[in-house]
């Protein structure tokens, strides 16, 4: 990172960010909730300068667009729907890859309008997240909801015992 970087950068809750496991479990926290604001600076703390957003496919709110978004347009984007309606959503399964300072996470979630709630949708996120500066950063989050068409495959999905 340089050192235009390093100023802009906003304070983190150091559990958020101490591990991958912590800083997903932050990115989730966020973004369920009542209807209401969501603790924008937390989340835009969880990311690094110039992350993007990637939803494809049927999103909560819009059909059928592939968006490549700051953090900043993501919120601008998301906000009036979460003003208005209740998400809760969790991670029910994850497979992570890890080289060194880099994981690759496949994440998949269930979310709901309401704490609990019957199961709405349930999809699957792809983060790539990186260690530097004595924390982790998401620096890239791609995902896409469940359709008839286009199922979670089983190794995705929690195991049933």
């Amino acid at each position: 990172m340089t050192q235009n970087t390093e100023q802009k950068i906003l304070k983190p809750r150091p559990a958020d960010v101490a591990s991958p496991d912590a800083i997903i479990g932050a990115m989730y926290e966020v973004l369920s909730g009542p209807p209401g604001k969501r603790n924008w600076q937390r989340l835009r703390s969880l990311y690094l300068e110039g992350a993007r957003l990637i939803p494809i496919g049927n999103r909560i709110h819009s059909e059928g667009r592939i968006d490549v978004m700051s953090v900043d347009e993501w919120i601008d984007d998301i906000a009036g729907f979460f003003e208005d309606n209740g998400f809760f959503v969790k991670e029910i399964h994850r497979h992570a890859d890890r080289f060194g300072d880099i994981v690759q996470v496949f994440s998949t979630y269930e979310a709901t309008d309401a704490e609990e709630g019957l199961k709405k949708i349930r999809g699957i996120r792809a983060l790539e997240l990186l260690h530097r500066v004595e924390r982790w950063w998401i620096v890239t989050v791609m995902w896409d909801n469940e359709t008839r068409d286009n199922q979670i495959p089983g190794e995705f999905t929690p195991y049933l015992w």
